[in-house]
């Protein structure tokens, strides 16, 4: 078992072993039975004493995450599910550099009926007839698009629409090649991530952070230390004084209708952040992908419209407001930085497919300012009315503040709610929340859940809602 250890680190070593450890049980990495290695064999591939592992075991044994029997070892903790056939055990002993996996164990429901866990939009409120007739033309007319592999940056027509999109919303950039076509922005993450990231880099990020990030970030070995928030985004007062006992290596942000909180950062801090980057001479990764949802008037102008060094690899991704099965976002960095992020693009997946480029081009080019307004309005919709049912039926504890955009709602539950009781109860009625603690890293437990109200339609999203608050009332009460 590979477990990346920093062993100049603030925190004990026991306790990144268990809390890489119980990462890799809770995001279904290490499966109910798996036997873990022996302290003795953990020790000698981690350079620790037996103590220190023996530490870790009984820390995740006192947590419920793994069972251990004096001459027997010590096993994952069993739950409900078939055992796998004897013939695929081998599969539990072969390591892998996989810390956790909570994007891929939150993400998809496809059996509930209630989605409340997906910050997605449903689909009739997206392009998808427009953008499909585009596609089914590109295929009709130009067939050999589908044998084409595109430019390694993404395709020039796209790239300059782009760039034309991000010019009115202030971000000034001199030409197309200040910008790269992603498979989406969870590839523009990974990207910046493997190419300037490694095993001990600083990397600071809001608590709570997006999971898909996290994850990406666990996976190069870094340090992720979270900087707490309040109204107005991530304290960088605080962050001022972290950065001094160690600097960063990149700071990671989401500062428009942050996901899963919905705060949003306010123009100061986004100032100052710009500035702390500058002394520390590191990057700011800007992750915007629900800017244009706004319900009430437009956020601050984004961090990277600020910035004149090169400090902000921006990302932004369209196809979570178009069309999330096409892949579309784009970067925008400057010089070196844009460069090797190319280069490790081409090393990753030879370019984002230029037929799904092509459909989308015509729509953001000529329809996505109006579209954008319409769909301003249906979220909105869609907000208030989950406001007003939270309103009348919340549980008497529960917390939550109305973001001015984006698609999700952040609830703060009573002390000692037991959170994964209520989620295995929720699924039981075909409903699904992402817990709060998987926006963290490490094992902490959280009384947040994040509601999306905007996978359903909105009859959907009033019944769904009703039941899950209804759910939450029993348990609170039990």
């Amino acid at each position: 078992m590979h477990i990346d250890l920093l062993r100049s680190g603030d925190k004990s070593l026991p306790r990144q072993i268990s809390e890489t450890i119980a990462q890799r049980i809770t995001s279904g990495l290490l499966q109910p039975g798996t036997r873990l290695p022996s302290v003795r064999g953990l020790s000698s591939s981690l350079k620790v004493s037996q103590v220190t592992v023996s530490k870790a075991y009984a820390d995740l044994e006192l947590r419920g995450h793994i069972l251990c029997s004096q001459g027997k070892g010590c096993y994952v903790a069993e739950r409900d599910r078939s055992r796998q056939g004897a013939e695929a055990r081998w599969q539990d002993g072969y390591d892998d550099y996989l810390p956790r996996a909570q994007l891929w164990r939150n993400f998809d429901y496809s059996e509930v009926d209630y989605p409340f866990h997906l910050a997605s939009i449903h689909s009739s409120l997206l392009p998808l007839g427009p953008i499909g007739t585009t596609m089914a033309a590109l295929v009709k007319e130009q067939p050999e698009l589908m044998a084409t592999y595109g430019n390694f940056q993404g395709d020039p027509e796209l790239r300059e629409v782009m760039r034309r999109h991000l010019q009115n919303r202030g971000i000034q950039l001199g030409a197309d090649d200040y910008l790269m076509i992603t498979s989406g922005a969870q590839q523009g993450i990974d990207l910046v991530a493997r190419t300037f990231v490694g095993p001990g880099d600083t990397v600071y990020l809001e608590a709570p952070s997006y999971t898909g990030a996290i994850d990406v970030f666990a996976g190069r070995g870094a340090e992720m230390i979270f900087v707490p928030m309040d109204g107005e985004g991530m304290r960088v007062d605080r962050l001022t004084a972290m950065c001094d006992r160690r600097p960063p290596k990149l700071i990671y942000t989401n500062p428009t209708f942050q996901n899963p909180s919905g705060v949003t950062m306010s123009m100061p801090r986004r100032q100052r952040l710009l500035e702390l980057a500058r002394s520390y001479r590191c990057l700011i990764v800007e992750d915007d992908p629900f800017s244009d949802l706004y319900f009430h008037q437009p956020p601050p102008a984004s961090i990277k419209s600020l910035d004149t060094a090169g400090h902000v690899v921006y990302m932004k991704s369209f196809s979570k407001v178009l069309a999330p099965g096409c892949r579309i976002a784009c970067v925008a960095a400057e010089g070196n930085i844009l460069s090797r992020l190319i280069a490790a693009k081409s090393a990753s997946d030879l370019g984002s497919p230029l037929l799904t480029q092509r459909a989308v081009l015509p729509f953001i080019e000529r329809q996505y300012d109006e579209y954008a307004a319409k769909l301003r309005s249906a979220l909105r919709a869609r907000q208030e009315a989950a406001a007003r049912l939270l309103k009348q039926n919340a549980p008497a504890g529960v917390t939550w503040q109305l973001p001015g955009g984006g698609l999700n709602l952040w609830l703060q539950l009573p002390e000692s709610p037991g959170i994964e009781q209520l989620h295995a109860l929720a699924e039981q009625e075909g409903i699904s929340f992402l817990p709060g603690d998987v926006c963290y890293a490490g094992d902490i437990p959280s009384r947040h859940i994040r509601l999306s109200y905007s996978q359903l339609t909105q009859e959907g999203m009033e019944r769904g809602l009703r039941r899950f608050l209804l759910l939450l009332e029993r348990h609170l009460r039990s």
